[in-house]
């Protein structure tokens, strides 16, 4: 039963567990996740998403199941995607490169070069839409060839763009959960500027997704991952700006960043009695000397003694 938590009118499963259940590798089954094709639910425990049994049971039913499932989050690189559109690798690359294909996933070689990935069922339709054929043949189109020259390259813009759908799809119409989505993929710095209230910007972090993850935290591959996923181009930046605050103006509105609670003011403890104290001692030079009143000793204390015998 490990993976599974019972619950009062449900089962439902934590993801490893889905996965195991569907044949799918984690990788594909988030993958399936974010395209929709597995629905689920939130975890009452604050432990992200599960999928309830539900779920499971209806996609095992399915005709052809895993394969039908398998093929749908399928991933080629540029060699196999040429492949599948029947153009060479430097063609698939520079409609990659103009935006017309649009990668799913990335991940870095050994190399530390980005290994961008695309859905193969994506790149069989493109194949087939009729109004693709010259993208597909002959002479590359001048746009496409002066993008090249220039250095063009939308697969990262691209890549961010499809993220944050998949982010956003998952929110439930929470205006928080889609602020933090739409935060993810901005600069730290750029949020605090949006987001001036250090309470929301906590509350923003906390609901922070999941971005998949290159690499040990800190490492030159992670580094590399990081700039690849935050948005840099100035009118993108200014696109998730505004989105984000239009949507904290609907999550100030529904409910409000958590504060800290103030403490009461306490009140001041009454003043105890005094006690009374011993006056200061006076000044040395005031004070009148004590007689001493020890006995002399010797030949002065006979001549005492016998001064008081005779005035006896």
């Amino acid at each position: 039963m490990s993976g599974t938590i019972a619950k009062p009118d449900r089962l439902i499963l934590a993801p490893s567990r889905a996965a195991r259940e569907l044949d799918l590798k984690r990788g594909d089954f988030d993958l399936a996740v974010n395209l929709g094709l597995i629905r689920t639910v939130p975890d009452e425990g604050g432990g992200g998403l599960c999928v309830a049994r539900a779920e499971i049971d209806r996609l095992r039913a399915e005709d052809r199941f895993p394969e039908v499932l398998r093929e749908r989050v399928a991933t080629v690189g540029t060699s196999e995607g040429a492949g599948l559109l029947g153009v060479t690798p430097a063609r698939f690359t520079s409609l990659a490169r103009y935006g017309l294909l649009v990668p799913v996933r990335f991940y870095l070689n050994r190399y530390r070069a980005v290994v961008w990935l695309y859905l193969a069922e994506e790149l069989r339709q493109f194949a087939a839409e009729g109004s693709n054929a010259r993208l597909l043949k002959g002479r590359t189109p001048a746009q496409i060839r002066e993008g090249q020259k220039d250095g063009l390259d939308r697969r990262p813009r691209n890549w961010r763009g499809r993220q944050v759908g998949f982010l956003t799809r998952q929110d439930g119409h929470d205006a928080w959960a889609h602020a933090a989505a739409v935060a993810a993929l901005l600069d730290p710095a750029d949020v605090a500027e949006a987001v001036t209230d250090p309470y929301e910007r906590a509350h923003l972090d906390l609901l922070r997704p999941r971005l998949p993850a290159h690499g040990a935290p800190g490492s030159p591959a992670a580094e590399r991952a990081e700039t690849l996923m935050t948005a840099s181009e100035p009118d993108e930046v200014a696109w998730f700006l505004a989105d984000l605050a239009h949507t904290m103006e609907t999550a100030r509105r529904h409910h409000p960043a958590p504060r800290p609670v103030p403490e009461p003011a306490r009140e001041p403890a009454p003043a105890s009695p005094a006690e009374p104290t011993a006056p200061p001692p006076a000044p040395a030079g005031d004070r009148p000397e004590a007689p001493d009143r020890t006995p002399p000793h010797g030949l002065l204390g006979w001549l005492h003694r016998r001064g008081r015998r005779h005035s006896g």
